[in-house]
């Protein structure tokens, strides 16, 4: 009889975690979803070398291998943390036609991945939450709430308002404005693009958001919502506008419709964005 078990490949493409984080991830996915769910930690998670899990070579090949392996049906990047933008950038010809039938699920830096392989049309990348989430408050709902979209394919956890027919994509502001103007920008014309930040000053997203508007795609996208900013440092004096009404200013200069609020962030309530069509009835 064939393997019915769902086998998830874990890496680390920015900062490393922790052997326990692991540990608790996988009896959660043994507690919920029993022999459904198979989880694979690369050793590289565990790696340090400064700020990063390993060399950005060490990172770079766990990711393909992990990506081109058949006994994977997913990667699931585990902690974001600054890193993703520096691994090779032929890496993404390297990837193979396994590489190109998986789901990538992360959130955060690892969003530069999400949109090169969204750019590249490679696999079906998807925003959510990540191991690195289970510390925080509500992270063991977070990390159930990940296993239960890639074990079974389940739609209790996804952001509320997608609606089929529609295309989605989701980033951190940050990261978004970083991509902006780079070979791994992603067409987002016709997307209804969703963002979200934590711990920025309101001038950074209000700069951000000058950066991401520039973007031709987005300028032509279906719609801009927001979810949460979170732990927003206090400036020496007001900024002038709430994080909503940033957002509001760029769209309208651009006319670009803004469609509400999202929910989603840097917390245990951040819910599940796949890129392009959400295929859901």
């Amino acid at each position: 009889m064939a393997d019915a078990a769902k086998h998830i490949a874990l890496v680390c493409p920015g900062g490393p975690i922790s052997r326990d984080i692991a540990d608790k991830t996988a009896k959660i996915a043994a507690a919920r979803f029993g022999e459904s769910a198979k989880l694979h930690f690369h050793e590289q998670c565990f790696v340090e070398a400064g700020h990063f899990a390993g060399s950005d070579a060490e990172r770079a090949a766990a990711f393909l291998d992990a990506a081109n392996d058949p006994a994977f049906d997913a990667v699931w990047f585990a902690r974001g943390g600054y890193g993703a933008c520096r691994l090779d950038d032929a890496l993404f010809a390297k990837l193979n036609a396994h590489a190109r039938a998986k789901t990538y699920l992360g959130y955060s830096d690892a969003g530069m991945l999400l949109a090169r392989l969204m750019k590249e049309g490679i696999g079906r990348p998807v925003h959510g939450p990540m191991p690195a989430d289970l510390p925080r408050q509500g992270g063991e709902a977070a990390i159930t709430r990940a296993l239960d979209f890639l074990v079974n394919g389940g739609s209790a956890g996804l952001e509320p308002a997608i609606k089929a027919g529609e295309r989605y994509a989701a980033f951190n502001i940050t990261i978004l404005a970083h991509l902006a103007g780079t070979d791994w920008m992603p067409n987002l014309s016709g997307h209804i693009v969703m963002l979200e930040d934590v711990a920025e000053y309101l001038y950074r997203i209000d700069r951000a958001m000058f950066s991401i508007m520039g973007d031709r795609g987005v300028r032509n996208a279906a719609g801009l919502m927001l979810g949460r900013v979170s732990e927003t440092p206090e400036n020496d004096r007001p900024f002038g506008q709430t994080e909503e009404e940033i957002v509001q200013s760029w769209c309208a200069r651009y006319g670009v419709a803004y469609r509400g609020r999202a929910n989603i962030g840097h917390d245990s309530e951040n819910q599940i964005v796949p890129f392009g069509h959400a295929n859901i009835a």
